[in-house]
């Protein structure tokens, strides 16, 4: 997950803790493990192995830790770079790295995160902050995406992963995952693919690297913006329309947050068939209610945002439209 948060009133901390500088080494240490995390993720999903790989199969794996650090930068330097030009002191992104643990979905990271070391006085500010990151990440995964469904390779790739792909017996009595289908998603592969093409369906696309960390992106950028909380989303509602207004729309869309975990839970442990949901909905929605909370802390100076900023406002609820899979992952037997 990519966020940043800030102190609500900035009185509780020293001075000198707040303005400590940045630890360089730490900020690089992270990224490169990450980027080595990343990397043996990307040559597990595009050679269906768990590994233990050998050095020449390092390259399999560079285009996804390439292109998942590249949304990552630029969701995370969208949000500093709009914090510098506020004067607000904000860190360099932590990465987060995750490495590859049996029984766990490996995407090689858990994301990166700034934070705010300084309050950010108001909800101008607190806007341009929030927006630019998802805004920035988000034109990352068009460009990946787009270059990932105009380059797609010949069905003798997904052959080099299950030579008995074309099978009837392919996937019988075997765990299978799929990725939950968005707007975007399925815009993109409209436009961009053509009928006498292969075009892997949801349930192979993680074998595709640039396929994968597009929808990723939009599986990340559409968790941050949920207005909930300080949640990037939560940040550009709250600076719209204020407190009130987004208390409400934050207790809608945790509502629906619930609900779509519920139901996942009952298909997947009770034997339903709703279709819809997904059990990792309803943990997120804990997450949110015990961390991150779901009001938005007030700030210091609050007035009207200019119309620019408002259609900008409403553009990034509308990026949160496109991306949302109520069902982002489907795993069956």
């Amino acid at each position: 997950m990519s966020n940043y948060s800030q102190n609500s009133n900035g009185l509780n901390i020293s001075q000198n803790k707040l303005l400590k500088k940045d630890n360089y080494f730490l900020h690089a240490g992270l990224f490169l493990i990450t980027f080595v995390t990343a990397t043996i993720a990307g040559m597990e999903w595009t050679t269906g192995s768990l590994g233990p790989f050998e050095f020449e199969l390092l390259s399999k794996g560079l285009p996804y830790s390439i292109s998942i650090l590249t949304f990552l930068s630029f969701h995370e330097f969208g949000h500093y770079f709009a914090a510098k030009i506020h004067g607000v002191n904000a860190t360099l992104p932590f990465y987060i790295p995750f490495p590859p643990i049996a029984g766990f979905l490996n995407f090689g990271t858990m994301g990166a995160v700034i934070k705010t070391k300084t309050p950010v006085q108001n909800n101008k500010a607190m806007f341009d902050i929030g927006a630019a990151g998802p805004i920035a990440g988000f034109l990352a995964c068009l460009v990946i995406l787009i270059y990932g469904f105009t380059n797609l390779p010949d069905a003798n790739y997904i052959l080099s992963i299950h030579p008995d792909y074309f099978s009837p017996e392919y996937g019988k009595d075997a765990l299978s995952l799929e990725f939950g289908d968005t707007l975007l998603f399925a815009f993109m592969r409209f436009v961009f693919t053509t009928p006498d093409q292969f075009v892997p369906p949801m349930s192979e696309i993680y074998h595709y690297p640039y396929l994968c960390v597009g929808w990723f992106g939009l599986f990340v950028t559409a968790m941050n913006m949920i207005p909930v909380g300080q949640l990037d989303g939560g940040h550009i509602v709250y600076s719209m329309f204020g407190g009130k207004i987004h208390e409400r729309v934050a207790q809608v869309f945790m509502s629906f947050l619930i609900i779509f975990g519920f139901l996942g839970v009952a298909d997947s442990f009770l034997g339903t068939a709703f279709g819809i949901g997904w059990a990792g909905w309803l943990f997120w929605a804990f997450i949110l209610y015990i961390v991150i909370k779901v009001k938005h802390p007030p700030v210091y100076q609050f007035e009207k945002l200019d119309s620019s900023r408002m259609v900008i406002g409403y553009i990034s609820l509308l990026i949160l439209l496109l991306s949302f899979s109520p069902t982002p992952f489907i795993v069956s037997f």
